[in-house]
């Protein structure tokens, strides 16, 4: 039940997010919020990460399905073994490929506009789908290294 509500609510944050900027930043020039730092733009991302595959939108939607189906069967055989981190992570992983997903069923795009510039870099915009998928992915490389290697972990701490 955990995993369901936690995902319906990162959908909702995500989903509203879009939905504010493409009503007030579409043709709109980027807001700065922290100047060198943080813009918000309004980007129609017809690829994947930093725009590759243009135009791929049935390979990602039969990607998406696999991935969601996986990790529905995964949840459903083991859930209530699973450590906690695993749920929070599988949550957001959720709750990111379904938010892009809707974007991409609907639109045909996503609708991406976080802009971060690092040491003088830009950084490839990107939305809060996005962002809870890395974060659910470094939350399970996190929970394979404490969880599932307890014997290497304890031999890095001595």
């Amino acid at each position: 039940m955990f995993v369901a509500i936690f995902s319906i609510i990162l959908i909702i944050i995500d989903q509203f997010s879009k939905y504010l900027v493409k009503v007030n930043l579409q043709g709109q020039n980027p807001v700065v919020l922290i100047n060198n730092f943080l813009r918000l733009y309004y980007i129609e991302n017809r690829g994947a990460a930093f725009g590759i595959l243009q135009n791929s939108r049935t390979l990602f939607s039969i990607i998406t399905i696999l991935v969601l189906i996986f990790l529905f069967v995964f949840l459903i055989k083991n859930y209530r073994k699973i450590p906690k981190i695993y749920l929070i992570s599988i949550s957001l992983l959720i709750g990111g490929t379904i938010g892009n997903f809707i974007d991409r069923i609907r639109l045909h795009y996503v609708v991406d506009f976080i802009s971060m510039r690092f040491f003088g870099y830009n950084f490839a915009i990107f939305n809060f789908a996005d962002v809870f998928i890395v974060i659910g992915t470094i939350l399970i490389s996190i929970g394979i290294l404490l969880h599932d290697n307890p014997k290497e972990h304890k031999n890095v701490s001595k």
